[in-house]
C-alpha cells in the first residue's frame, strides 16, 4: 500500500512539475510576443510590431466615438522605421494565462500621456498572438 501511495505521489509531482514548466514556457513566449509589440511601437518598426499580432487582430477604443480597426493596419500606418524622438517608458503591468488564452495589461508612457493597453492573446498553431487590443489614453501632467 505504501508503494502505491508513494508511486501516486511521484506521478502527481511529475505532472505538476510538467504543468508548471509548460506554463513557464508559455509565459516566456507571451513575453516575447508582447516585446515584439512594445519594441515595434517604440522603434516605429512595423515589421517587428507585426510579429506580435494575428492578421485579423482588432484594435478598439473610445475617442470622440467608438472606433474599431484592424490592429496591424491601424498601428503600422505611417511607420517608417525611424525611432520616436520622445522618451517613452514601457511597462508590463500584468499577464494572466489560462490554457491557450492570456491577457496582458501594458502601459506606454509618453511625455504628456500614457496608453493603457489591454491585450487578448491566444496560442494559435503553437504561437502566441495578440488577437485584440483595447486601450485607454490617460492624459498626464507635464
Amino acid at each position: 500500500m505504501k508503494k502505491v501511495i508513494l508511486t501516486l505521489i511521484g506521478v502527481i509531482t511529475i505532472a505538476m512539475t510538467t504543468n508548471v514548466q509548460a506554463q513557464q514556457t508559455d509565459l516566456e513566449q507571451i513575453e516575447t510576443t508582447v516585446n515584439y509589440y512594445l519594441t515595434g511601437l517604440v522603434n516605429n518598426d512595423a515589421e517587428t510590431l507585426k510579429k506580435a499580432f494575428h492578421p485579423t487582430a482588432t484594435m478598439k477604443w473610445i475617442g470622440k466615438t467608438y472606433t474599431e480597426v484592424n490592429a496591424i493596419e491601424g498601428l503600422t500606418e505611417g511607420m517608417d522605421g525611424t525611432p520616436l524622438k520622445e522618451k517613452i517608458k514601457t511597462r508590463v503591468v500584468s499577464v494572466t494565462v489560462a490554457g491557450d488564452a492570456a491577457n496582458a495589461q501594458l502601459e506606454i508612457q509618453f511625455p504628456t500621456f500614457t496608453y493603457i493597453d489591454f491585450m487578448h492573446i491566444l496560442k494559435i498553431e503553437g504561437q502566441w498572438k495578440i488577437v485584440s487590443k483595447i486601450f485607454y489614453t490617460r492624459q498626464d501632467a507635464e
